[in-house]
């Protein structure tokens, strides 16, 4: 009698796991193989293939709607359920970012050297031609903003049909000589942030009020960073902003107004910050000699909590919302392994995976 019910609690957890598993499935960049590897229930279920060159490929999800692009110019637009590619169109040689509105999509472009506006079926509605690369598009209300690497100026189009189903952008405002070689952005709170590759500060455009203002990072002795990391590798939350600092052993922490609090000492050279979503612990990766490191801080105490080891680069890490896990893309070692955040050990990890490299969860609602 004893055994049948705690077979029954068995199954009870095992039913309560499938249900809770079920409400995430990851899509991973396999960085050589122009495929995403699909994770459902902790297995890789199967491998979306033929999407283009996706070494550096990027993958959102708005509503029920998957899109990518590729690095050869592609985007792609599937239905995260059924992984069926329901349509492609190439804007670019070379495609770096993109956005998703509930009408359109847009595509910030380096060759071709524009700027597309696409409706969400893909089809073109209008391009801007700049003559740079372009980098760091973002949405903030009816606005679309991005950098020109190649021209250091930052672009605010604006939709004169204000929100309704097709837009219509004209370019409202262009901010010059914003500082030498943009190439990344981001948006906090009404704030337009990009940080330069050659200037000793970063770029804020006030998008209520239209202007621009620079602000140095200083390290903790009073130098200032001269190469601001990508945004994507900042994180902001919890009372703090997180920045690896780029060539030093060290995550940068300021306030949310850029008031320095101290600086971390980590065991390589921080590559990305990724915070949990609880905002209670930071994941840093590392580039070089550490590459295959990853290290845990704890946001409350500043201090670094636990450490672990992978056979292969780590290219990136990925916390999930539903379950006390943090997903790691091991890329030499072919596979993703999954550290437990409760007790942090490393749970498992997930084989069958070529060269994993960004790791990107739908979510959706579980009918179970």
């Amino acid at each position: 009698m004893k055994n049948r019910m705690l077979f029954g609690a068995v199954l009870a957890l095992l039913s309560l796991y499938v249900n809770v598993a079920a409400k995430e499935k990851i899509f991973v960049v396999e960085r050589e193989s122009e495929s995403l590897a699909v994770i459902e229930r902790g297995l890789p279920r199967s491998h979306m293939e033929h999407v283009h060159n996706m070494n550096h490929g990027v993958v959102k999800f708005y509503g029920k709607d998957g899109y990518l692009i590729s690095r050869d110019g592609y985007v792609v637009k599937f239905d995260p359920m059924t992984e069926k590619v329901l349509k492609e169109y190439k804007t670019s040689d070379s495609a770096i970012g993109f956005v998703i509105n509930d009408y359109y999509v847009a595509v910030a472009n380096y060759d071709n050297k524009s700027v597309d506006i696409l409706d969400r079926d893909l089809k073109p509605i209008k391009s801007f031609v700049t003559g740079s690369k372009n980098v760091g598009i973002k949405i903030y209300k009816d606005y679309l903003i991005f950098s020109q690497m190649d021209n250091d100026k930052i672009t605010v189009l604006r939709d004169k049909n204000k929100g309704k189903k097709v837009p219509d952008f004209e370019i409202y405002k262009e901010f010059e000589d914003v500082g030498v070689m943009p190439f990344d952005a981001m948006i906090k709170d009404n704030h337009f942030i990009t940080g330069f590759f050659r200037s000793e500060h970063f770029g804020v455009v006030d998008l209520d009020t239209m202007k621009y203002s620079k602000i140095k990072i200083m390290l903790g002795d009073r130098k200032p960073v001269l190469k601001v990391p990508h945004f994507g590798f900042w994180s902001i939350g919890g009372g703090y902003v997180f920045i690896p600092a780029v060539g030093d052993n060290k995550v940068l922490v300021y306030d949310p107004d850029f008031n320095f609090v101290k600086n971390i000492e980590t065991e390589g050279l921080p590559v990305f910050t990724s915070l949990s979503p609880d905002k209670k612990y930071l994941a840093v990766t590392f580039s070089g000699k550490k590459f295959p490191v990853i290290q845990i801080i704890d946001t409350k105490t500043l201090k670094i909590i636990d450490r672990y080891e992978f056979k292969g680069k780590v290219l990136h890490v990925r916390w999930s919302k539903e379950e006390p896990y943090l997903y790691v893309s091991v890329n030499d070692a072919n596979t993703i392994a999954v550290i437990n955040t409760d007790e942090w050990f490393l749970n498992r990890e997930i084989f069958q995976i070529k060269k994993p490299s960004g790791i990107f969860i739908y979510e959706y609602e579980d009918d179970k």
